[in-house]
């Protein structure tokens, strides 16, 4: 799974309609680029792609009337957010992924009912729960990771990993059951996107041809 996907997906879709450098702003903006793959040829590369396969309309608009070429905006379809939704489901819950592939996941969680997020994390507590218990059928943790010589610190990292992301996990859902944020059903959701135009004190300011597209 790639994370480029779902962020391209989320960030179009909390914009209704959006063109490609207001998409990079946005990833730039939560620092996307620094812990995914979210770099610019990654997101104009993902946009023209997903408009192919249907998940996102392009919608080619006029110059604006300071000059400069015209552009593309980007919406998303029926299958695209069949297809997004499907993504935030499957990463809340994957264990065994890439970092980058969780916090996209949380970036968007709140497009999810509570209830339905309070699951999903759970059940990424059992799934890290039972990975960790077919791990331990090998090595034992209390013994250390000298009994396997060097090659239990490999055992022995991933123990401890899976130990670390399952107590974060537990806190994560202790913070939504007593109230923490605002999800899909519950009111005004707090959007982590720029409005066209607004100044974006974490952008990289590092050009791109896509830029202008």
């Amino acid at each position: 799974m790639s994370a480029i996907r779902l962020l391209v997906l989320g960030a179009v879709r909390q914009h209704g309609r959006a063109h490609g450098y207001q998409v990079r702003n946005d990833l730039e903006y939560w620092g996307a680029h620094e812990w995914s793959n979210a770099k610019p040829g990654s997101i104009y590369h993902a946009l023209k792609q997903m408009a192919k396969q249907g998940l996102l309309l392009a919608h080619e608009i006029a110059p604006s009337t300071a000059g400069g070429p015209p552009r593309t905006e980007y919406e998303i379809t029926d299958q695209g957010t069949e297809e997004y939704f499907t993504l935030l489901r499957r990463s809340l819950t994957a264990y065994d992924q890439k970092p980058d592939i969780l916090s996209a996941a949380l970036g968007f969680m709140v497009d999810l009912g509570r209830a339905e997020t309070l699951e999903l994390l759970r059940e990424r507590v059992r799934a890290i729960e039972e990975w960790r218990k077919s791990v331990t059928g090998y090595y034992t943790p209390e013994d250390g990771p000298g009994q396997l010589g060097h090659i239990g610190e490999i055992m022995n990292f991933w123990v401890h990993s899976a130990d670390s992301g399952a107590q974060w996990t537990r806190g994560l859902i202790e913070r939504i059951q007593d109230g923490a944020y605002t999800f899909a059903g519950e009111g005004e959701p707090f959007v982590g996107v720029l409005v066209d135009g607004e100044e974006n004190p974490y952008a990289t300011r590092t050009p791109h041809p896509g830029d202008q597209e």
